[in-house]
């Protein structure tokens, strides 16, 4: 399925035109996502450190990719972060913004990264924990690009807030169930 993300009103960028979302997960709780990213690629700032491939937090702060899930009904979600550069990181909060912990991951999330002049596409792929496995899961997808000049632009399935916030719970808009 693919699915279209939406900038928000306050994080224009006049350089995308639009970035989509493919997404599977199996019944054993392996995600498969792929990010696209359509527009003058040239004005956006990507990390290129794959000199170590490892688990680094703040990749928000620079261009990403992201993944919340939830299981229906329940307050406690994580947070998963793709970096261009090939970087990852995975957290568990209890509650809104709340307690958050690193999560651990049987294995590291495989990422690849091609690009041209007029897009960019990263695909990730990871399994869950055992804890988190489920047949369905709520599902925020969001990206964080920034472009050259220092400035991001957010995009999620939905804006929920006037603010930019892929953490409110009414922006787990998905459904993904397990094939």
């Amino acid at each position: 399925m693919r699915l279209n993300l939406q900038c928000h009103p306050l994080t224009p960028a006049s350089a995308i035109d639009h970035i989509t979302v493919e997404w599977s997960m199996s019944e054993s709780g392996v995600i498969w996502l792929r990010y696209h990213v359509e527009g003058k690629v040239e004005e956006v700032k990507l990390p290129y450190d794959r000199d170590q491939l490892e688990r680094r937090d703040g990749l928000w702060q620079n261009s990403c990719f992201e993944l919340f899930l939830k299981e229906p009904g329940k307050e406690r979600y994580c947070e998963f972060n793709f970096s261009p550069a090939g970087h990852w990181a995975a957290y568990h909060f209890t509650g809104y913004r709340a307690d958050m912990a690193r999560l651990e991951l049987p294995e590291a999330p495989e990422i690849f990264l091609d690009f041209s002049d007029t897009h960019i596409g990263l695909e990730a792929s990871f399994r869950l924990p055992d804890s988190r496995i489920c047949k369905e899961l709520d599902a925020g997808l969001s990206a964080v690009v920034e472009m050259r000049t220092g400035d991001k632009s957010l995009w999620a399935l939905t804006h929920p807030a006037a603010k930019p916030d892929f953490h409110h719970q009414d922006g787990f808009q998905l459904r993904i169930e397990a094939t």
